[in-house]
C-alpha cells in the first residue's frame, strides 16, 4: 500500500510539472555562478538613469507607483525639457542670489556637468509604507531633530567646519545617500571573492567589503558613518544587515537615522542586465515603523568609475570658513 501511494504521489508531480511546461510559466531568471559557485553579481551598476524620480510619492498617487501611459509622458516631456534648459546659452546674474543655485544664476554651477536621468515609470524609490511615505517619527526622533534644529538656530552657517554637511567636508553621503542617484558620480560595482562581496560606490570614493562567513558583528561601542555589513544569500538573492552606524548620517532625504539604525539590503539579478535593488531601514529611535525603498540597477561595461577626488579639490570648505570669518570681521 506504501508503495502504491509513492508511485501515485511521484505520477502526479510529473504530471503537474508537464502541465507547468506546457502552459508556458516563466521559469525564474537563473543568474551565472562564480567559480566557486556563488550567484554572479559582478559588474558596473549605475544608477542615473533613475535622477529625478521622487524620493517620497506624491500624495496623489495614493499606494500605487507605476505611472500612467499619461503620466509617464508627461515626465518624459519635463526630462526633455530640462535638457534643452541645460543645453541652453545664458547669462549669469550677479546681483541677485535669491535663486542661487539655479541655471543662470550668481552661484548657477555649468549645466552641463549635472547628469540628467531617464523618465522612468516608477514612482517613488519608496515602496512601503504602500502610500510611499516615509513613516511618522517616533517621539524620540522627533525631540532629537527639533534639538539639532535649535543647535544649527544658536550658530552661524559656517562657524567651525563641523557646521558643514559631510558631503560639503568629502566625507561620505552615508550607506543610502551614496546609493541613490544625486547629482552626479551614480555608479556601483560589485566585486565578488571566495567569502566576500565588495560594493564600491562611485559617489564619494565609498567601499564595503563584506563578508559572508556567518561571522558576529563587531562589538556595539565600534561606529563608522558606513556601519558594519554581513552578508549571506538567501537563494539568489544577495541580503546584506548592517549594524554600528553612527547616526551621523542620513537616508538620502529621508533624513537622519539613529545610532539604532540597522539597515537590511537585498541584490537579486532578475536578467543578464538588471539588479535590483531593496533596503529597509528599521530605527525604533527615529521612525514608526520600518520602511523600504527599491528600483533597478542597469548594468554598463561601458561606465568607468573614476577617483572622486573630493579631499584634494575641496577649496569650497577653506572659502566657506575663510568668506564667514571675513563677514564676522564686517566684510560684505
Amino acid at each position: 500500500m506504501t508503495k502504491h501511494l509513492v508511485w501515485v504521489a511521484a505520477l502526479s508531480l510529473a504530471a503537474s510539472s508537464a502541465l507547468v511546461a506546457q502552459s508556458g510559466a516563466p521559469t525564474p531568471y537563473q543568474p551565472p555562478r562564480t567559480p566557486w559557485g556563488d550567484p554572479d553579481l559582478q559588474g558596473v551598476w549605475p544608477t542615473t538613469d533613475f535622477l529625478g524620480t521622487p524620493f517620497q510619492r506624491p500624495a496623489e498617487f495614493g499606494t500605487r507607483n507605476t505611472l500612467t501611459e499619461a503620466e509617464f509622458a508627461a515626465r518624459a516631456d519635463q526630462a526633455r525639457r530640462q535638457i534643452e534648459t541645460d543645453n541652453a546659452e545664458f547669462e549669469v546674474e550677479t546681483a541677485d542670489i535669491s535663486n542661487a543655485g539655479d541655471v543662470g544664476s550668481a552661484t548657477s554651477p555649468p549645466p552641463h556637468w549635472l547628469e540628467r536621468g531617464k523618465a522612468t515609470r516608477q514612482a517613488s524609490f519608496v515602496i512601503d509604507p504602500p502610500d510611499g511615505r516615509v513613516p511618522v517619527l517616533t517621539a524620540a526622533g522627533s525631540q532629537r531633530r527639533a534639538a539639532m534644529q535649535e543647535a544649527r538656530r544658536a550658530r552661524g552657517p559656517a562657524d567651525s567646519w563641523e557646521d558643514r554637511s559631510l558631503w560639503d567636508r568629502c566625507l561620505t553621503r552615508g550607506l543610502i545617500g551614496s546609493i541613490l542617484p544625486t547629482v552626479y558620480n551614480a555608479g556601483n560595482e560589485i566585486i565578488q571573492a571566495p567569502g566576500y562581496v565588495v560594493l564600491r560606490n562611485e559617489m564619494i570614493h565609498e567601499a564595503r567589503v563584506i563578508p559572508l562567513d556567518g561571522r558576529p558583528h563587531i562589538g556595539s561601542t565600534v561606529r563608522t558613518y558606513l556601519g558594519d555589513s554581513r552578508g549571506r544569500w538567501d537563494g539568489n538573492t544577495l541580503v546584506v544587515r548592517t549594524t554600528n552606524l553612527t547616526g551621523r548620517t542620513a537616508v538620502g532625504p529621508g533624513g537622519q537615522h539613529s545610532a539604532a539604525a540597522t539597515i537590511t539590503e537585498r541584490f537579486t539579478r532578475l536578467d543578464a542586465n538588471t539588479l535590483q535593488y531593496e533596503a529597509t531601514i528599521d530605527d525604533p529611535d527615529t521612525w514608526a515603523r520600518p520602511w523600504t525603498i527599491a528600483f533597478p540597477w542597469r548594468r554598463d561595461d561601458n561606465y568607468h568609475l573614476f577617483e572622486y577626488a573630493c579631499h584634494e579639490g575641496n577649496y569650497a570648505m577653506r572659502n566657506i570658513l575663510s568668506g564667514e570669518r571675513a563677514r564676522e570681521r564686517g566684510g560684505k
